[in-house]
């Protein structure tokens, strides 16, 4: 039986190791054909922006990787909409286009629906 797993991203892309870490974890669940859903809230919302360049700080772009996240069957990718509003950013920013928002409400009842919540 397939468990749900959330992975609850909420650190910036750079500056510590915990997005690439997240996203690692994300892969490995895929590969193990595991009921996978993300969610980006906070600082992990900056994840998800367009045009991000790692290489002036000497590191792979992690909006690359996300953006192929389809291609791993993780399709459920979770956004949460205070957390965008907070940091003015609009969806038309962002690197991924299919993505569901959600409000406070919305991202607990996801939480309540989980057998594991990974946090990174």
């Amino acid at each position: 039986m397939r468990k749900k797993i959330l992975l609850v991203s909420r650190h910036a892309p750079y500056g510590s190791s915990l997005a690439r870490e997240a996203i690692d974890a994300a892969l490995a669940a895929a590969i193990y054909d595991q009921d996978l859903s993300i969610l980006f809230m906070d600082d992990g919302i900056f994840q998800l922006l367009k045009n991000q360049n790692a290489q002036e700080i000497q590191q792979k772009d992690i909006g690359s990787v996300l953006s192929a996240l389809t291609y791993y069957d993780i399709e459920k990718i979770y956004l949460h909409k205070e957390s965008l509003a907070q940091r003015q950013i609009a969806l038309n920013e962002l690197i991924i286009e299919d993505l569901y928002e959600l409000n406070n409400t919305e991202v607990a009842s996801l939480l309540n629906q989980q057998d594991q919540i990974l946090s990174f």
